[in-house]
C-alpha cells in the first residue's frame, strides 16, 4: 500500500496526479484520490513504481508540486499470514455544515482485510450521504447535524473473527439557535424580574446579556446564572431593553425584550426586624414585624432568599398572605447559609426590600456516597479512588468514610474506617489481596449527624500474575460535556513498558460491556457522544503494549439532565406504528407498518433495524433504509427469532425507534443429501450402512430415510424403506439375497419436508460357501447360483437334478461301505469302524459349520488368508482356521500337502503348481489363496486320513483330473 499527500493553500482548486508526467489512471478498487487530495495506491505492483507529483488548478492558475518517488521492492517469497492491522484510522475532525469529510481506515494484513464502518452509539450511518470509497475510506458529503458521533472502523479477516477496530470522532459544527426567548414584561418598583435565554449549538454558545447595547455585570441586584437574568428590588433606572445574545465559532444570534417598571408613590414601607431561627437540616423559621406606615394597605408579602456563598445564586421567591408575620421555608439544603429578605405588597406597587439576614441549616447524614473509581497497579492490590461528595450531597462536613470489601466467593467482610483529615481524602490501597480474583467493593460515609447508607458493591478483578511488563492503569479524569457528551483525559503512568495504544470501554450501569474503542498513543484525550442524559456510565480505560493489555482504569460519571425547551419550532417525531412482520421464505421476512398520522406533507425516510433475538447475536443487528412503508429483508437464517424495529426521519430530525416486533423465520427443508454414504457387508444377508449429515449450514434434521433394493427391484420402483432417527447415522440391512446387487440411497427430512436422496450406492451380496465334496453343490440355504467370473451357479431350474444326482452319490457310498465291511472280519471290521466314525464326524463338522457359517464369512470379509503360522490356540499347535474351516498341518510329516482349490492340468504326465501371488481380498470377489509348500485349504468336515490319501477320498481325484479338460477350480465365497 502506498499513500501521497498534496496540500494546497488558497482557494478552492481541483487536484490531479501524474505518473511519469503522464494522468495517472484511477481505479475506484485500488487506486483512489480522497476530495482531501490524498492518493492511495493499495497492493501496489511493479507497474506502480515511478515518480508521482500533483498539480491544482483553479480559475486563476495552475500549480504543479515536486515529484515523488516510488520504489517497489519485489517480494522474496509469498507473503506470511497476518492479522489484519490497521495503519491509518480515522481520527477526531470538525465540520461544518454541508461540507464534505473523509474519515480515513487503511487497514492490512494477509489475507487483505475487509473494513466496514458503525457508529459508536448503534445509531445507523446515513446512507444516503455517505459511502466507502475505494476499500476502506468513509465519505460523507453535505455533513448534516445528525452526521455528528463517534465512527468505527472495523478491518476483519475474511471467513474469519479476527478483526481489529479504530475509532474518530466527527464533531458538526453547528450555528447557535434559539430554544427559549426572553419575553417583555412589566414591574412594579421593588418588583422582581426574570428573564431566560436558552441557546444549542457546536461548540456549545455562551450566553451574554446587554442593557441598552451595554453589557450587565453581576451586582447585589442583578445577578445572571445559567441561562437566566434575575433583577430584584427594581429601581426605575431598570426600564430599559434586554438583549441575550448566544455566541460560538460558527456565528451569533440576538433576541431583544423590553422590561417596563411602574411606579406609585402610595406604598409602604419596608417590613421591620427581621428574624431567623434553624428549625432542622432543610427549614429555617423566618419572622418579622409589619411596616411602620400603611400597613393596612399590605396584601402580601414576598419571601426572598438564596445561598450566601457562590456567585450568580439563583434566588427563590415564596409569596403568602397579609394576615401573618411568619414562614418556614423548608426547601432548603442542609449545612448551608441562606440569605433572606421580605417584601410588603400592596395594589398599586411594593415595598423597599427589607433589612437582609443569614440562616445556617444544620448538617444531615450524606445522601449518598461517592461513586467509586477502581483500579489495579499489581495482581495483589486495588486502588480504590473517589471524589469529594458536592455539598448538597454530602449535607455537611464528611467525617470519615468505612471502606469494605470481600471476594465474590466468601461472605467474610472486612472494612477498615478512613477519618478525614482538614481536606477530604480521595483514595485508599487495599493490600494483600489475591491475584485473578473478583472483589466486591462498597463505602458508606458519614458527617458528625451520623452515616449514610451503604453504596451498592462495585465488583473489580485483580489481574493475573504475569512476569511480561505491561502499561500501568492510566490517570483518568471524567467531564459531562453536556446532557448526551462526556469528555474523557487520561494521562499515561510513567513505566517501562513502550504504549502502542489505548483501548476505550463505556457502557450504562446495569448493561453489558459495549464496544472496545482503540485509539492511538498519541491521544491523550476523548469525547463520547450520543448518550443518554441523567445515566451513569461506567467507563474503562487501558494502555497496551508489545507484551499484552495492561492494568485497567475504571470510573463511573453521571450525566445530567438536558434543558427544557418548550418553544422548539418542531415536536418530536412520532416513531411509525403498526408494525406486522410475514415470513416471505426460510430466509426472507417482509416488514410493513404504518406512517404517522401528521399534518407535515413532507417527504420521509425510514430506518429498519433488525437481527436475531438473542442477546449472543448482538453483534449481527443489521439495517436497511427505504423510503416506503414495506420493505422485504433478506439473507436471514432458518428457523431464528429475529427483532424488527422502525424509526422516521424528515428533514434533520428523527423519530424514537418503535417498539420492537418479533417474528421467527419458518423451517428449511434439508436441500443437500447425507453424504459420504457407505455399504460394507457383514455377515451373509447383512450389510451395515453409515452416512454423514447434509453438508447444508444450520441445516435441521429429525430422521432419515434410507431406500434399498435389488438391481431389478430398484429398477421397477420396488424399495424397500428404512428409517433412522437424525441421532442415528447408520442401519443395519437384513434378509439380503445371496449373489445379488442391491442399490442404496438416503435422504435428510424435517418437518419442513423431505431433502434430496444421495446418490446410489452399489452393495455385491456374496454367494455362500459350499460345505460339500462338490463344490458345484451349495447349502441349503442357497436359492440362486449363477456362473460369474469363471464360478460355477446354478439357477433354480436345475435343483432336481442335482438333489438326484446327491441321492445317487449317498448310494452309491453305502454301497461301497458295505462291500468294505464284508470282505474281512477283523481288518475289514476296524476299517469298517474307522470310516463309520469318519463318515459320523464328518457329519457333526458339517453341522456345526452350518451353525457357524455367519461368524466364518464375517471373519473372512475381514481378514485376509491365514498361512501357517497362523496358530489357533484352541485348537492346538497343528491347528489352522480359514474360511472354509479348520485345517490340520502335520508337522512331522514331510509330504506335500495339496489344496484343493489349487488349478491341475497335465503336461508330460506330470502335475504343474501355478505359482501365483497371493491376492487381497476383496468384497464379493472370489479369492485363491495358497502357499508354495505344506499349505492346505480344505472343508470343515474332510478327515486326516483323507487328505493323505492317494485314492478318490479328495475332492477330485486323479480320474477325473485326467479325463477332464483343464479348469480352474475355485471356492465360492
Amino acid at each position: 500500500m502506498a499513500r501521497f499527500s498534496c496540500a494546497v493553500s488558497g482557494s478552492p482548486a481541483l487536484i490531479r496526479w501524474e505518473l511519469n508526467q503522464r494522468s495517472l489512471p484511477l481505479d475506484s478498487d485500488r487506486i483512489t484520490v480522497l476530495p482531501n487530495g490524498v492518493l492511495h495506491i493499495r497492493d501496489v505492483t511493479m507497474k506502480d513504481a515511478g515518480n508521482y507529483r500533483c498539480f491544482a488548478t483553479n480559475t486563476a492558475s495552475r500549480v504543479t508540486s515536486r515529484e515523488a518517488e516510488l520504489s517497489i521492492i519485489p517480494a522474496s517469497g509469498p507473503r506470511p499470514l497476518m492479522k489484519p492491522h490497521i495503519i491509518a484510522g480515522p481520527q477526531n475532525i470538525s465540520a461544518g455544515l454541508h461540507q464534505s469529510v473523509v474519515l480515513e481506515c487503511l487497514a492490512e494484513g494477509n489475507p487483505r482485510p475487509l473494513v466496514s464502518w458503525s457508529r459508536a452509539d448503534s445509531k445507523p450511518i446515513d446512507v444516503f450521504g455517505a459511502r466507502v470509497l475505494g476499500n476502506g475510506n468513509l465519505v460523507i458529503s453535505a455533513v448534516k447535524a445528525q452526521h455528528s458521533g463517534t465512527y468505527l472502523c472495523r478491518a476483519t479477516t475474511p471467513g474469519t473473527r479476527n478483526y481489529t477496530l479504530a475509532a474518530g470522532n466527527l464533531t458538526v459544527l453547528l450555528p447557535p439557535t434559539l430554544l427559549e426567548k426572553p419575553e417583555s414584561q412589566t414591574r412594579p418598583r421593588a418588583g422582581t424580574a426574570r428573564f431566560s435565554c436558552q441557546a444549542e449549538g457546536t461548540p456549545a454558545p455562551r450566553i451574554t446579556w446587554f442593557k441598552n447595547g451595554q453589557v450587565i455585570h453581576s451586582n447585589g441586584r442583578t445577578k445572571m446564572y445559567r441561562s437566566k437574568l434575575v433583577i430584584t428590588q427594581i429601581i426605575p433606572e431598570d426600564d430599559a431593553f434586554y438583549q441575550c445574545q448566544a455566541e460560538n465559532s460558527r456565528g451569533s444570534v440576538v433576541s431583544t425584550s423590553r422590561l417596563i417598571v411602574v411606579l406609585s408613590e402610595d406604598r409602604p414601607s419596608a417590613p421591620r426586624n427581621i428574624h431567623a431561627e434553624t428549625i432542622s437540616s432543610s427549614a429555617i423559621l423566618l419572622a418579622w414585624e409589619r411596616p411602620q406606615y400603611n400597613a393596612d394597605k399590605v396584601i402580601a408579602y414576598s419571601i426572598h432568599y438564596m445561598k450566601s456563598e457562590g456567585l450568580n445564586n439563583e434566588e427563590y421567591q415564596a409569596v403568602i398572605g397579609n394576615d401573618t408575620t411568619s414562614h418556614i421555608v423548608d426547601d432548603l439544603e442542609p449545612a448551608r447559609n441562606y440569605t433572606f429578605y421580605i417584601v410588603a405588597y400592596m395594589p398599586m406597587g411594593a415595598s423597599r426590600m427589607s433589612e437582609q439576614v443569614t440562616q445556617h441549616t444544620l448538617e444531615d447524614v450524606p445522601l449518598r456516597t461517592p461513586e467509586l473509581s477502581l483500579t489495579s497497579r499489581s495482581p495483589t492490590d486495588i486502588l480504590v479512588s473517589w471524589q469529594p461528595l458536592s455539598p448538597k450531597l454530602s449535607r455537611g462536613r464528611v467525617s470519615a468514610y468505612r471502606l469494605s470489601h470481600r471476594t465474590a466467593s466468601d461472605d467474610s467482610l472486612t472494612s477498615v474506617e478512613l477519618p478525614v483529615p482538614g481536606q477530604n481524602c480521595t483514595q485508599f490501597l487495599l493490600q494483600g489481596l489475591r491475584p485473578d480474583t473478583i472483589y466486591l467493593i462498597r463505602m458508606s460515609a458519614s458527617t458528625r449527624v451520623g452515616w449514610s447508607q451503604p453504596s451498592a458493591w462495585s465488583s473489580h478483578r485483580t489481574p493475573k500474575t504475569s512476569s511480561a511488563t505491561v502499561p500501568p492503569a492510566p490517570n483518568l479524569e471524567l467531564e459531562p460535556l453536556n446532557c448526551t457528551s462526556v469528555t474523557i483525559r487520561w494521562h499515561p503512568t510513567p513505566s517501562d513498558a513502550a504504549i502502542q495504544g489505548f483501548k476505550l470501554c463505556f457502557h450504562p450501569d446495569g448493561q453489558s460491556e459495549g464496544s472496545i474503542l482503540q485509539l492511538p498513543p498519541q491521544d491523550h484525550q476523548h469525547t463520547i457522544t450520543g448518550l443518554n442524559p441523567r445515566v451513569k456510565y461506567h467507563v474503562k480505560l487501558l494502555a497496551f503494549s508489545a507484551n499484552g493489555d495492561g492494568y485497567q482504569a475504571h470510573q463511573t460519571v453521571n450525566t445530567p439532565g438536558c434543558p427544557s425547551a418548550p418553544n422548539r419550532r418542531l415536536a418530536a417525531l412520532p416513531p411509525p406504528d403498526h408494525i406486522q412482520a410475514e415470513a416471505s421464505s426460510s430466509s426472507s421476512v417482509s416488514l410493513s407498518w404504518g406512517r404517522p398520522a401528521f399534518s407535515s406533507g413532507r417527504a420521509v425516510s425510514f430506518s429498519v433495524r433488525y437481527g436475531p433475538a438473542s442477546p449472543s447475536d448482538a453483534d449481527t443487528v443489521r439495517y436497511a433504509q427505504t423510503t416506503e412503508q414495506t420493505v422485504t429483508l433478506s439473507g436471514l437464517r432458518s428457523n431464528t427469532r429475529y427483532e424488527f424495529a422502525v424509526r422516521l426521519h424528515m428533514d434533520q430530525m428523527s423519530s424514537p425507534w418503535s417498539a420492537s416486533v418479533y417474528h421467527r423465520t419458518p423451517l428449511e427443508a434439508p436441500w443437500s443429501p447425507p453424504q459420504s454414504v457407505r455399504a460394507t457387508l457383514i455377515e451373509d444377508g447383512t450389510a451395515l450402512v453409515s452416512w454423514d449429515p447434509p453438508d447444508q449450514p444450520d441445516v435441521c434434521v429429525t430422521h432419515y430415510t434410507v431406500l434399498y433394493a435389488s438391481h431389478s427391484a430398484g429398477s421397477a420402483g420396488e424399495w424397500q424403506v428404512l428409517q433412522r432417527e437424525a441421532v442415528n447415522t447408520m442401519a443395519l440391512l437384513e434378509k439380503l439375497e445371496s449373489g445379488s446387487v442391491y442399490l442404496v440411497k438416503i435422504s435428510a427430512s424435517n418437518p419442513a419436508g423431505d431433502g434430496p436422496f444421495s446418490g446410489t450406492v452399489e452393495l455385491r451380496v456374496r454367494a455362500r460357501a459350499h460345505q460339500g465334496k462338490n463344490p458345484r453343490h451349495t447349502d441349503n440355504h442357497a436359492e440362486k447360483t449363477a456362473f460369474i467370473d469363471g464360478l460355477y451357479h446354478v439357477d433354480e431350474k436345475s435343483m432336481p437334478g442335482i438333489i438326484v444326482g446327491v441321492c445317487i452319490a449317498l448310494s452309491c457310498i453305502i454301497l461301497c461301505v458295505f462291500i468294505l465291511l464284508t470282505k474281512s472280519e477283523t481288518h475289514r471290521k476296524a476299517s469298517s469302524s474307522k470310516m463309520i466314525g469318519q463318515v459320523r464326524n464328518e457329519v457333526m463338522r458339517c453341522d456345526a459349520s452350518s451353525a457357524n457359517q455367519q461368524q466364518a464369512e464375517t471373519a473372512e470379509a475381514l481378514i485376509p488368508m491365514m498361512r501357517t503360522h497362523f496358530i489357533d490356540t484352541k485348537g492346538g499347535a497343528n491347528l489352522l482356521i480359514n474360511p472354509a474351516g479348520p485345517v490340520t498341518s502335520d508337522a512331522h510329516n514331510k509330504l506335500n500337502k495339496r489344496s484343493i482349490f489349487k488349478n491341475t492340468q497335465k503336461s508330460n504326465g506330470n502335475k504343474r503348481k501355478i505359482d501365483d501371488p497371493a491376492h487381497v481380498y476383496e468384497v464379493g470377489k472370489p479369492v485363491l489363496h495358497y502357499e508354495d509348500e505344506q499349505i492346505l485349504f480344505r472343508p470343515l468336515g474332510e478327515s486326516e486320513s483323507s487328505q493323505t490319501s492317494t485314492g478318490d477320498s479328495g475332492n477330485f481325484s486323479q480320474d477325473e483330473t485326467e479325463d477332464k479338460p483343464d479348469a480352474p477350480v475355485t471356492h465360492v465365497m
